[in-house]
């Protein structure tokens, strides 16, 4: 008894000896490929970095604790001084390797937006050694000598980190860790 060969339905089934081998993508096709791929790591990892920053931020009120702290020169400033204004404070240590890193960034952005003062309040050092730091890392904002109820009514606990103040003296966004000057400008918006 013969069988005869099933019907051909249109489906071709090879041994795998038998498998026709194909040409490699087109390098062009390849390099959009790894392109693709690389931009969805880079959002993925922002989106990672940014969520990080959000749940390690310090639990802050609605509205933004007042302080009076001294600049480098021993001038003060206020907090209700800048009423009226968006307002970026830095919570930064003079030994902290992502402080000193996110300067260049922020120095940036207080260039590029002069009508959002950034404050950069130092958790460490004496007037003369932050002066030192602060030229040494070009910091072009203004730096202020933190006070320990400074720190205790922001909660810092991390370092950087950076709190955005509304003109209303609401929080707008607080974020510990490295802050980038495009999520910045985000922030500020």
């Amino acid at each position: 008894m013969t069988h005869a060969p099933p019907p051909d339905d249109g489906l071709l089934v090879r041994a795998p000896d038998e498998a026709p081998s194909s040409p490699p993508p087109p390098l062009a096709r390849r390099a959009l490929r790894l392109v693709a791929e690389l931009a969805f790591s880079v959002v993925a990892l922002a989106v990672l970095w940014i969520g990080v920053g959000w749940l390690r931020a310090p639990t802050l009120p609605e509205a933004a604790p007042g302080f009076t702290l001294l600049d480098l020169e021993g001038n003060p400033h206020t907090l209700a001084d800048l009423r009226g204004k968006t307002v970026v404070l830095n919570f930064w240590a003079t030994w902290c390797g992502p402080c000193r890193a996110e300067v260049p960034g922020l120095s940036s952005f207080a260039r590029a937006h002069p009508d959002i003062p950034v404050l950069g309040i130092a958790v460490d050092g004496e007037p003369a050694a932050l002066r030192k730091a602060a030229e040494s890392l070009g910091i072009d904002y203004t730096v202020l000598r933190a006070d320990a109820a400074t720190r205790a009514a922001y909660d810092v606990s991390t370092l950087p980190t950076t709190v955005v103040i509304g003109p209303d003296g609401a929080v707008r966004a607080a974020h510990a860790g490295l802050m980038v000057e495009p999520h910045l400008a985000w922030l500020t918006r």
